[in-house]
C-alpha cells in the first residue's frame, strides 16, 4: 500500500449495497461512519474502549472533521482505512489523520482529519486527558 505516513492502524472494509446512494456509490456520508469506526477499533488496540471511557468519566468527543472526497467507492470493492494520531497537546486536543485505499488499483479514495477533544462524560465539558490517555494515544503519536 502506498501509505502516506508509516504503520497505519488499518480496518478492512467491504462497500455495502445499502451503503450505496442515488448516484450508484458510496454515500459521502457513509465515509463518516468508516472514519468512526476506524477511530474507535484504533482507540480499543489502545486498550481506550467504552468501559475505559466511562471508568475514567472521559473521551475523546469529534470537534471538526476535514475530508477530502477524492474518488468513488462502489458496492462490493474491498477498501482499507488507515489512521494515525498525528498531534496531541497531551491535554485537551488531538489530531487523527486518516487515507482511503481501493487495494485493487492503489487509488487513495479519501484523506481526513478529525480533532477530538477530551470531555469529561458526567458534565459534557472539556477536561484534561487522565494520564491513561495520555498514556494509550501517546503510544500512537506519530513523531514530528
Amino acid at each position: 500500500m502506498n501509505w502516506d505516513r508509516p504503520n497505519p492502524f488499518t480496518l478492512e472494509l467491504v462497500v455495502a449495497s445499502d451503503e450505496i446512494d442515488g448516484l450508484g456509490h458510496a454515500n459521502n456520508a457513509v465515509y463518516v461512519t468508516w472514519l468512526e469506526r476506524c477511530a474507535w477499533r484504533h482507540s480499543q488496540s489502545l486498550g481506550l474502549d467504552l468501559v475505559e471511557y466511562r471508568r475514567l468519566d472521559r473521551a475523546m468527543a469529534v470537534v471538526r472533521h476535514e475530508i477530502d472526497y477524492l474518488s468513488s467507492a462502489y458496492e462490493g470493492q474491498e477498501l482499507q482505512l488507515g489512521t494515525w494520531i498525528v498531534e496531541s497537546d497531551q491535554r485537551l486536543k488531538m489530531d487523527r489523520c486518516f487515507q482511503l485505499i481501493r487495494p485493487q488499483d492503489g487509488a487513495t479514495l479519501l484523506r481526513a482529519k478529525t480533532t477530538f477533544v477530551c470531555i469529561e462524560l458526567s458534565s459534557g465539558r472539556p477536561k484534561r486527558m487522565p494520564p491513561e490517555f495520555v498514556e494509550g494515544y501517546g503510544r500512537a503519536l506519530l513523531p514530528l
